[in-house]
């Protein structure tokens, strides 16, 4: 997308919004916790939260960057190298497997979220039940998905994918 940083911005805000309300209304009545990965500045957590309220939202990330407002409890919060924990979560979670997992890591740095995104959706495709969702800024290879339409017409690139 051409246009100013503003507006890209804007553009990738009104996706995020736009899947991350779809997927809450779809998954609505699917058990199971939600997992944030990438918290982040909490942003995407915080709005999770209120479309979902007392649904059990696990976020993970490399550090904590998130102010106290929008920060899960820490009970909820795994920090540290994706590929180590995202295994882990895996054996905590047992049968309780994820409705909803919403990977946000992208950065402006498009050679390394490739790389990144080789690897994820391996890690991240275990973690989710039959019929739950998958939403994520950057394009997965996950096995046993079905890729989703977007919703309405969107200015900026978003990804989502059922579970089989």
């Amino acid at each position: 997308m051409n246009g100013s940083r503003l507006e890209r911005m804007l553009a990738r805000l009104t996706a995020q919004k736009a899947w991350l309300d779809l997927a809450a209304a779809t998954v609505r009545g699917l058990p199971g916790p939600v997992l944030e990965v990438g918290l982040g500045k909490g942003r995407t957590f915080d709005h999770l939260r209120h479309r979902l309220p007392g649904r059990r939202i696990l976020c993970l990330d490399m550090d904590l960057h998130a102010p106290a407002a929008a920060r899960p409890d820490t009970d909820d919060l795994v920090l540290g190298d994706f590929r180590d924990t995202l295994p882990a979560l895996r054996e905590r979670l047992g049968a309780d497997l994820a409705a909803l997992v919403h990977a946000d890591f992208g950065s402006e740095d498009r050679a390394h979220d490739a790389a990144q995104a080789d690897w994820l959706g391996g890690l991240l495709r275990p973690l989710v039940r039959p019929g739950g969702l998958i939403v994520a800024d950057r394009p997965l290879r996950l096995e046993g998905c079905t890729p989703l339409s977007p919703p309405a017409d969107l200015a900026w690139p978003y990804f989502g994918w059922r579970a089989s």
